[in-house]
């Protein structure tokens, strides 16, 4: 991991966050085609303040390319989607800017990757290319320098072999993991888990019925106990993510703030602790676009937290963190 930083990245203070994002929006409206059109359209192409900055909903990821800047595309990250359905694209033309989110994201949240084993436990997502999930695996898996890390496509019983052999050691591990593939090593591989942190990133794929988090993670902890079941909310269309230590209650980077809209008047914002559509201020997302309104349903807190409570109804399938809280 380098210790190269971005700008966005040595934000610490609100004020620093609003000034950084403020020069971002305008630089967006400026430089990001469709961003401009859609701030055009609602009449909203001055802000002073933070709360003044207009969201894009993020469909526009789907049907148009959201890009800020002219240099050439390094990678385009897609979304898993559905049997026919539309996957959204996020084009990136500086994967060092992903690659520092991803790096000093995993130091604030967890520590040093070096002093962790890297298990990941992504089925249907390595079949195929552009996830920004199987990415950010590999960085931490190559990060982790330890040749017990690694993918397990669906060799559940090697994975449980290499979970075995740190039974009795103090060894720390991360299993990170879409929903289906551990609620199957759960029925299948029982076993305690100590200092093993095991990060759900939710996700059914239609492998299975949708269950609410409560449930999923009263299962996991049943099955694997003494570990840690934690959550992580991220998406294609961002270049940056948040965790949960205790699965409900999300934490943003720096970088990055959460807050929520009117499910009627998707253009105003709602006070924290209701209920209402999540909008994402990335400023990792500096190429394509940093204020994104996603379809996911929340609360947003005082405390810069925030919980996913579902998504709205007329959303296509993500094949992340869709499942409801409660």
């Amino acid at each position: 991991m380098t210790d190269v930083k971005f700008p966005v990245f040595d934000i610490h203070s609100s004020e620093a966050f609003e000034k950084m994002a403020l020069e971002i929006y305008r630089y967006q409206l400026r430089e990001n085609a469709v961003y401009q059109q859609y701030c055009q359209l609602i009449n909203k192409t001055q802000a002073s303040r933070l709360e003044e900055i207009p969201f894009l909903p993020i469909q526009f990821f789907k049907s148009h390319t959201v890009v800020s800047d002219k240099r050439p595309v390094k990678i385009t990250f897609t979304s898993s989607g559905t049997t026919g359905s539309v996957v959204s694209k996020h084009v990136v033309t500086d994967l060092d800017v992903y690659n520092q989110s991803l790096d000093h994201s995993f130091k604030k949240t967890y520590g040093e990757i070096k002093d962790y084993v890297v298990l990941a436990l992504l089925p249907h997502y390595l079949d195929r290319t552009g996830s920004s999930l199987v990415y950010m695996a590999q960085r931490w898996i190559n990060a982790s320098q330890r040749v017990e890390s690694g993918f397990y496509l669906n060799d559940l019983a090697a994975l449980s072999k290499v979970l075995k052999s740190f039974e009795n050691s103090h060894q720390k591990v991360i299993l990170i993991g879409v929903t289906f593939a551990l609620l199957q090593l759960a029925e299948e591989y029982a076993m305690p888990l100590d200092h093993v942190i095991i990060i759900e990133t939710g996700g059914m794929k239609g492998m299975r019925k949708e269950i609410v988090k409560p449930e999923l993670h009263h299962i996991l902890k049943t099955a694997f106990t003494e570990a840690s079941i934690q959550s992580e909310y991220g998406m294609t269309e961002l270049l940056s993510q948040a965790y949960a230590s205790d699965g409900i209650n999300f934490t943003t980077p720096p970088w990055m703030k959460v807050s929520t809209r009117d499910t009627n008047d998707p253009l105003s914002g709602i006070e924290d602790g209701k209920t209402g559509g999540l909008n994402i201020i990335d400023l990792a997302n500096y190429n394509s676009c940093s204020f994104i309104a996603t379809q996911d349903l929340g609360k947003s807190f005082t405390d810069g937290s925030f919980q996913v409570l579902g998504r709205f109804d007329h959303s296509d399938i993500r094949g992340c963190n869709l499942m409801a809280v409660n």
